[in-house]
């Protein structure tokens, strides 16, 4: 089922409700995860939040052999052989989903789940006295927080209605006239940095940066705004590459700069969904250089950190 016009917002597609997180703005929060994104990141480490739809993720460790998945997939798309073990035919398999509900051993699973507004605030509001005792709130995330703009927009309205601190974590790839109407239920915006060269960026995410760099000094004149950056070596871990972000982030008033170290957590997942992982070369920086553009962040005057 995808979502129509008609339905003006009232349900949105995520792939997770993280409780209790640190890494997704100030105090503790509750990252509510969007599925779908424009972007396509060579080394994304949810790649089972791209598609727009609910997607298939297999965990073979799980498989007991026992053949009710073969016997549910109408489309012939999964075997099962002593030799081999179990296979299934991407090119063939529907993402009907039906194998998912017939396998008891939580080896075939479904990523992405349809909910209403109102159920996510109920589920994230559990937390609210942690909120209060420590500055956090929600953070809507992604995928791409701005792909499903009705939706989102509803989510945060009631959260303000709550009384809660909002966040959202993007890209900043949409259309301004959207990320407007979202930004005014919206206390910090963390944004995503990949390159400032648009034919890298176009390169590593498919798409080009020019309409992200505006909309990042659009949002940052409206919304107090963090940087994040995927620091991976030999990208953009340049020191002239994070000197010159530093300078935009000064120019436009940013409040800090995340740099968030590559790791690998998109690898296991890109088997799981039946997809190549397309940068296994990719590698972390080393500490040391790591800690040395944390210290030149820092002498352009902005407040910087890694991880977080």
């Amino acid at each position: 089922m995808v979502l129509s016009q008609k339905d003006n917002g009232k349900r949105g597609l995520i792939f997770n409700i993280q409780r209790f997180s640190i890494h997704d703005g100030p105090g503790i929060r509750t990252t509510v995860f969007m599925k779908g994104c424009p972007l396509d990141c060579l080394w994304c480490s949810n790649p089972e939040s791209r598609d727009f739809l609910p997607t298939l993720m297999v965990r073979e460790i799980n498989c007991k052999g026992c053949g009710a998945c073969v016997e549910a997939c109408v489309e012939g798309a999964i075997s099962i052989s002593r030799e081999g073990g179990r296979k299934i035919d991407r090119d063939r398999c529907t993402q009907c989903l039906l194998c998912t509900d017939a396998c008891i051993y939580g080896s075939l699973n479904v990523c992405g789940r349809y909910v209403g507004v109102r159920e996510v605030i109920d589920e994230v509001m559990r937390d609210e006295a942690f909120y209060n005792n420590s500055g956090g709130g929600m953070t809507v995330s992604g995928g791409e927080a701005l792909s499903q703009t009705r939706f989102v927009t509803r989510l945060l309205r009631e959260s303000k209605r709550e009384g809660l601190h909002t966040t959202i974590d993007t890209s900043g790839y949409a259309p301004w006239n959207e990320m407007r109407e979202i930004l005014r239920f919206v206390d910090l915006v963390l944004f995503d940095i990949k390159h400032l060269d648009p034919l890298q960026h176009k390169r590593a995410t498919g798409v080009d940066n020019g309409l992200i760099l505006k909309n990042l000094k659009r949002a940052s004149a409206e919304r107090m705004t963090w940087l994040r950056l995927p620091l991976i070596a030999g990208f953009n871990d340049a020191f002239d590459h994070i000197d010159n972000i530093a300078v935009l982030g000064r120019d436009i008033g940013v409040e800090k700069i995340s740099l968030l170290p590559y790791h690998e957590g998109g690898r296991s997942k890109s088997a799981q969904i039946g997809r190549a992982y397309r940068i296994p070369e990719a590698k972390t920086p080393d500490d040391d250089h790591i800690q040395y553009l944390k210290r030149l962040i820092e002498k352009k005057g902005l407040k910087a950190s890694v991880g977080s």
